[in-house]
């Protein structure tokens, strides 16, 4: 595997120009075209992978993209999607074949709309050795070989989701932290009560139905996750932490609950709030200046299936500032869409949501608008009825969908 580069923060190397379409110019026009700040109809320039030119003049070029009215949005940045592990064991027990498992995740990322994508990797499980951890190995080493192979269709990058009651969680850590696609690291504590379920019986059924146990079982597996808490919980936060600020990666908290676990998120140099669960948590992440991280499911199916804040009310709030599809990639752009009616903002306000501060948070400064010398990550979409359609999706200039 690869080794990390002088700047943790480097871009990839751009594709090759074999891979690019002969021509070095691609003009978009007669769309609806989706900025940090506006919404217009009007021309996209593209040379050699990079936005050139903006305007609200239509282009007669004869060579010109003719968007019909379509809109022409940047391409959304995903920091935190579990998917890949569906495609890794897409039953319970299935180990599916690696490299295809990481392109038929590749394809769907594609197909949402997402041209960057930071695949979530566990770290570790609350549970024990399940799926996702006997199969952690396979997807760093899978994603390592289809970007080098240059085999994805958008950008892939990695976020180490450090779940710090595992015993191996610092080993984990040491053995992957230093790939040069490891780009966020989280600080997970899944244990039963302390973060993502504060409703003991939402915990019991979640735990009963999803994983099959009976009450009994249960309660001895809360029983030796407290124990594993109570063992390695801080220590091991400290030590991650410590690795992860020598290396200057960006930091995201993972379901805070209360207004301590931000102090302690920001004690800890954390940069990012995944899921806060209540409000006074939101409120606690909104003062302390971290970027609040919310999930499309959430906002798309009206409500947490844990019991915890609504993502649209943090949004109405301007609490949110990061949308993430999580488990359903579809879900990011059927949430931007939803956004401007049920929240009440812009729709740029909404792409931003998935582009631009995303990309900001985790300092990918190339990327996330539509705007002058900016990578040409675009995506066109169709709206018929109130269901948003991706149609095309250009990664970094190249037409991947």
């Amino acid at each position: 595997m690869c080794s990390r580069p002088v700047s943790i923060l480097s871009s990839f190397p751009e594709r090759p120009n074999e891979y690019r379409d002969m021509s070095t110019e691609t003009v978009f026009t007669n769309g609806r075209i989706v900025t940090a700040d506006a919404e217009f109809m009007g021309t996209v320039v593209v040379h050699d992978g990079r936005i050139a030119e903006l305007s609200d003049d239509r282009s007669h070029a004869a060579n010109a993209v003719n968007l019909d009215g379509d809109y022409l949005l940047p391409g959304f940045v995903e920091l935190h999607t579990d998917n890949l592990e569906k495609h890794f064991a897409p039953r319970p027990g299935v180990m599916w074949p690696s490299v295809p498992a990481v392109m038929a995740h590749d394809t769907q990322i594609a197909a949402a709309g997402i041209t960057t994508v930071f695949d979530s990797l566990a770290l570790g499980d609350v549970r024990g050795e399940t799926d996702r951890v006997r199969n952690r190995e396979r997807m760093v080493e899978a994603i390592c070989e289809i970007v080098e192979r240059r085999l994805t269709r958008v950008d892939h990058r990695m976020h180490l989701r450090c779940e710090i009651v595992a015993n191996d969680a610092v080993d984990a850590v040491d053995r992957w932290i230093d790939l040069p696609l490891v780009g966020l690291i989280s600080i997970n504590d899944h244990t039963p009560g302390q973060r993502q379920f504060l409703d003991p019986e939402k915990l019991r059924l979640y735990h009963t139905k999803k994983y099959g146990m009976t009450n009994d079982e249960f309660e001895v597996f809360r029983a030796e996750a407290m124990a594993l808490h109570a063992k390695n919980a801080a220590r091991h936060r400290h030590e991650i932490v410590s690795r992860a600020q020598a290396r200057a990666l960006p930091i995201a908290s993972h379901d805070d609950a209360t207004s301590e676990h931000v102090r302690e998120a920001v004690q800890n140099g954390m940069s990012i709030a995944e899921f806060p669960t209540t409000q006074e948590a939101a409120d606690a992440s909104h003062e302390a200046g971290l970027a609040i991280l919310v999930g499309a499911p959430n906002l798309v199916l009206g409500g947490s299936h844990s019991g915890n804040i609504a993502a649209i009310d943090l949004v109405r709030a301007g609490q949110a500032d990061i949308l993430s599809s999580d488990y359903v990639p579809a879900s990011l752009m059927e949430g931007v869409f939803r956004l401007p009616v049920s929240a009440g903002i812009s729709l740029p306000q909404a792409v931003k949501l998935a582009s631009l501060n995303p990309a900001r948070a985790v300092s990918l400064d190339d990327r996330g608008e539509i705007a002058a010398d900016r990578r040409a990550d675009l995506v066109r979409v169709r709206v018929i009825g109130d269901a948003p359609i991706v149609r095309s999706v250009w990664c970094d200039g190249e037409r991947v969908v």
